[in-house]
């Protein structure tokens, strides 16, 4: 259990950290966190937790994820002391090829329209892991979200500015091409054309048939069935790529997770296509190096963002869907590697370049249950809304996952057919001597791997607490020389860093510094959860 001290907050706090005896759910929005504990406390576990919230999320936040997004999650199964990953990230249709989009006059990737849709996996994997380790039916873990978008939602405080810029987006793109947005925008509008602010209730009847059928069926029908039809002939009416067999051939996949020990801990991760091995590869680089006692100094923010710079260098040259990747996980994670890369760091600012190791509007949920499982989940469109394309008479939003492909053809993330894009969504997860201590995430698109990291760090360097851990101020690399700091980031901090040579802006935006949620395990076994600031976070606890 990491050593921290329940009383001390030193940052700036609206919350305090919160205890619970026998079971946890946290997410960014209340009424999510409150279903996965209703769950649990009729007899669910965390897996039945994790699928109810993840089920209601897209109503609840919809600026984050939809029936049309992926998911990733770390499964802790206490009874077994293991481990288990799944990937249910989606996969480019069939049609689709870099060619083509260079074709339509792309130099890369578009974010809106039918050309960054992938075949979505999170209903996929709701059925999967409600199917290997659930113990209610879908019918009654989707009840809530069902029940909820009829009645209607309230939509929270901070979900409005994040409604009001995506939404300009996409009517940006509507008026290119009206077609495949027009459902979108008599879903996500109201009547008189405006986005729906904090405090309107949002109701969505086409939300809950589309649940209703999918529990039904088990999710086959989003895949094999009525809805899987309404989605592809949609596309071929409007100007899409996907094909019947593109959702036929579509499975989630069981993964092993990945991982490193940074100072007696093991940091957990999926593997690729995900990028979560950017957290592990700067952990690597930072366990050799001699962090000050105090976090808020330049020096800290230094090696730990000259970290990150590196491990993203080489993760955004490397990775890709693992059948593509010319470069071994196993060498990309290797000491021997880290310590070159360690090597680089200096008093100064570098410019990071890919080394040579041969020799991606996004919800996170955790849960925690009487019998010991715990749930590490994230779902995501990527960019709010994602492509902006909503299936007419459903509750289906898709997400544009396919914008991190590359164009370039000598790349391993290069678009193809049935292929797996580059992924920013990434669920992590700590274990000590083989015992969990519990799951963590923090949302973001490339901020996701830099919040990890600095939870990690601030867990196991500095002993924070959860809540302490998500308060403390946050720093963000975004290329070459350039960083982001919150504002809370003392000034000192900000003067030492210009001075050692980083280029530094101040956030205006503190959500876009990353979401988190975070459950450790207590050495009495209490529970220990915190929840974001940045957004309308919630800890449920029995």
């Amino acid at each position: 259990m990491p050593d921290f001290d329940s009383q001390k907050y030193a940052y700036s706090s609206r919350r305090n950290m919160v205890y619970a005896r026998r079971a946890a759910a946290c997410t960014s929005i209340p009424q999510g966190a409150q279903i996965g504990l209703d769950v649990m406390k009729a007899g669910g576990n965390a897996v039945d937790a994790a699928v109810a919230m993840a089920a209601a999320m897209p109503l609840l936040e919809p600026t984050g994820n939809g029936l049309g997004s992926d998911c990733f999650a770390l499964v802790w199964i206490e009874a077994e002391q293991k481990l288990y990953g799944l990937n249910a990230s989606g996969r480019a249709p069939m049609a689709l090829s870099a060619q083509k989009v260079k074709e339509l006059g792309f130099d890369q990737m578009p974010k809106t329209g039918w050309i960054p849709t992938m075949v979505p996996g999170a209903p996929a994997g709701w059925a999967e892991l409600n199917r290997r380790f659930g113990t209610k039916p879908l019918t009654e873990l989707f009840a809530p979200a069902i029940a909820s978008a009829r009645d209607g939602v309230p939509v929270q405080v901070n979900i409005q500015p994040q409604w009001e810029k995506d939404s300009k987006r996409i009517l940006a793109a509507m008026e290119q091409n009206p077609a495949p947005h027009a459902w979108w925008r008599q879903v996500f509008l109201k009547a008189d054309g405006s986005p729906y602010r904090a405090g309107d209730i949002f109701r969505w009847e086409e939300y809950a048939q589309t649940l209703e059928e999918l529990a039904a069926t088990n999710c086959e029908s989003y895949y094999r069935g009525a809805l899987m039809e309404k989605i592809v002939a949609f596309s071929r009416e409007t100007g899409g790529y996907f094909s019947e067999e593109d959702f036929r051939n579509y499975h989630p996949e069981w993964v092993e997770p990945i991982s490193t020990d940074y100072k007696g801990y093991q940091v957990w991760e999926i593997p690729p296509n995900g990028h979560g091995i950017t957290v592990l590869m700067a952990l690597n680089i930072l366990k050799g190096l001699t962090l000050p006692q105090q976090r808020d100094c330049p020096e800290t923010y230094h090696k730990i963002l000259e970290s990150i710079k590196l491990a993203f260098a080489d993760t955004k040259t490397y990775v890709a869907d693992p059948k593509y990747m010319k470069t071994r996980v196993e060498d990309l994670l290797s000491e021997e590697y880290a310590a070159k890369r360690r090597a680089l760091i200096g008093d100064k600012a570098i410019l990071p370049q890919a080394g040579d190791p041969s020799c991606g509007g996004t919800i996170y949920l955790c849960t925690a249950d009487p019998q010991g499982n715990m749930v590490s989940f994230i779902q995501s469109n990527y960019t709010t809304f994602g492509s902006g394309v909503a299936i007419p008479g459903t509750g289906i939003s898709l997400q544009n996952r396919g914008a991190n492909f590359s164009l370039d053809e000598s790349s391993d993330n290069c678009l193809a057919g049935g292929k797996r894009s580059y992924h920013t969504i990434i669920p992590g997860f700590l274990t000590k001597d083989g015992k969990a201590v519990g799951p963590f995430g923090v949302m973001g698109a490339f901020m996701q791997p830099q919040g990890h990291v600095q939870v990690i760090v601030n867990t196991i360097d500095y002993h924070m607490n959860p809540q302490e851990c998500l308060d403390a101020p946050r720093m963000q690399w975004i290329g070459g020389k350039r960083i982001q700091l919150e504002r809370e980031v003392p000034a000192h901090v900000a003067l030492g860093l210009e001075e050692m040579g980083h280029e530094v802006e101040i956030a205006n935006r503190n959500v876009d510094m990353g979401r988190g949620q975070i459950i450790w395990r207590t050495d009495n076994g209490l529970l220990a959860a915190g929840t974001e600031p940045r957004c309308d976070g919630s800890v449920a606890a029995w």
